[in-house]
């Protein structure tokens, strides 16, 4: 493919899913979520390229369009599945990166496919970006990608950002191949994160580790500029405007309430992970049966838990626990034909999740740690008639952007997530307008569209001269 893309998004997936129609022929459809909807208009408006993988091992597939994008496969074996994103990405980066909530495992044949797949992705970036062009590259799986493409690519002006948490200098300091990482990120003019905190993490190794001199949140590195910055995600609000005013929607979700008869319905929405807190929060309600504070078809929880890496081990015996956790707790206080909790291990499309989002009284979101957090904001834009409380980790991105709202909580703390939630329980309606008032304000304001602008305009904006810069300071300043 000849260079001619003025903007190139590098992600590890594309922004489409196959799906088999009635006639039996697979075709694509654009992936749900924020991010594809924030950026697929600015690719279209930039003759963007897309370069990702499709999802499935020993998949060799040409570019092509697809939804007014164009879009680049990059292939990947059976073997480096399993090693650099069931490997690397998801069993050594993903726990380091969430605060070791599970032990990250090290392991030398897993760094070598995940630099391996990185140089892949990398040498793509440098055969269809235009001269000068903008590279956008996202999330943990491909951290080392900003520095092999600039080897490559020197014109290229390039962006990272970081969707998950990034950990502080004394878990990182764990990561055998800390030095690496780094020195990849640092390949980028802007790296972004979710929170100030993140990015204060990363100049703080920079200096450390690196002996980088820096200026704030600017790190000086083989004499280059690279700026460290906070951009906190969002969720495409005019998306679900539209899904809450659709008839459709509106009668699912009286159907669910129906469905679940007089009780009052908390909402969990998650990816099947031991990050986001599941088990802690239905024992803190389990034991709200058990204490006397609930009765039987006075509350009932829908816990919706979409299946995740369901080949690696951790996730196939935290399926069981919940499971088993789910069972158990429906035996003691569930009667005959209406279980306290209804759990679901499956996934759910944007109409029916905002479906759900309106039947719900109390959404639940505790992850244990989050980078950000979509489900809570979702719930926030999805509640025009100001009803509806918001029990939200402190431990998570949107906390601190929806602190004025949402009755937070340590989810480690049971006895303070049981008060937390009869708290959100007993909320007045004056209250809960009060609370989802100010959250909504926030969430409209700082939709996803204004993230992606914001990240882009920042990563555009021209340097400064060397001389005109602030002397930065020494590694021991």
């Amino acid at each position: 493919m000849s260079r001619g893309s003025e903007f190139v998004v590098v992600a590890n997936r594309l922004p489409v899913d196959r799906k088999v129609g009635a006639d039996g022929i697979p075709r694509w459809r654009r992936s749900p979520g924020g991010l594809v909807s924030a950026i697929a208009p600015v690719m279209r408006n930039r003759k963007g390229t897309w370069i990702g993988w499709t999802g499935a091992p020993d998949e060799e597939i040409e570019p092509f369009e697809e939804d007014g994008m164009s879009l680049h496969p990059i292939a990947q074996s059976a073997e480096e599945v399993e090693l650099y994103y069931e490997g690397f990405s998801n069993a050594t980066l993903w726990p380091l990166y969430h605060d070791v909530v599970a032990t990250p495992v090290y392991d030398r044949a897993m760094w070598d496919a995940y630099v391996r797949v990185n140089r892949r992705f990398a040498e793509a970036a440098a055969e269809v970006a235009s001269d000068g062009a903008i590279v956008w590259v996202q999330d943990y799986q491909l951290q080392l990608v900003p520095r092999m493409l600039r080897e490559l690519r020197p014109d290229l002006r390039i962006g990272f950002f970081l969707h998950i948490p990034f950990p502080p200098l004394e878990l990182f300091w764990q990561l055998p191949w800390r030095r690496q990482i780094l020195e990849g990120l640092l390949g980028a003019d802007l790296v972004g994160f979710q929170l100030p905190g993140a990015a204060a993490n990363f100049v703080r190794l920079c200096r450390r580790l690196l002996e980088a001199r820096y200026v704030k949140q600017d790190v000086y590195w083989d004499d280059r500029l690279v700026r460290a910055r906070a951009f906190p995600i969002s969720v495409d609000v005019g998306e679900l405007d539209e899904l809450v005013g659709s008839p459709e929607v509106q009668e699912r979700a009286q159907e669910i309430r129906n469905d679940l008869g007089d009780a009052t319905v908390l909402l969990g929405v998650d990816r099947l992970d031991y990050t986001k807190g599941i088990t802690q929060r239905l024992q803190a309600f389990g034991e709200l049966f058990e204490d006397g504070h609930l009765k039987p078809g006075q509350a009932v929880f829908v816990q919706i838990a979409t299946p995740s890496r369901e080949r690696v081990e951790q996730y196939q015996l935290l399926r069981e626990e919940i499971e088993q956790q789910v069972g158990r707790i429906n035996g003691e206080y569930g009667e005959l034909g209406f279980p306290v909790i209804h759990y679901m291990h499956s996934s759910y499309d944007r109409p029916e999740l905002t479906a759900l989002y309106l039947a719900a009284d109390v959404m639940v979101v505790t992850p244990l740690r989050d980078g950000m957090n979509l489900v809570a904001k979702e719930y926030v834009a999805c509640r025009k008639d100001l009803r509806g409380a918001l029990v939200l980790s402190e431990f998570t991105g949107a906390a601190a952007e929806l602190k004025r709202g949402a009755f937070q909580v340590n989810p480690y703390d049971i006895d303070g997530l049981k008060g937390t939630l009869l708290s959100a329980l007993a909320a007045e309606p004056a209250e809960q307008a009060r609370r989802m008032r100010v959250m909504r304000r926030r969430v409209i304001e700082n939709d996803v569209d204004r993230w992606a602008r914001t990240f882009l305009s920042e990563l555009e904006r021209p340097e400064r001269s060397v001389q005109a810069r602030p002397a930065p300071v020494s590694a021991e300043g």
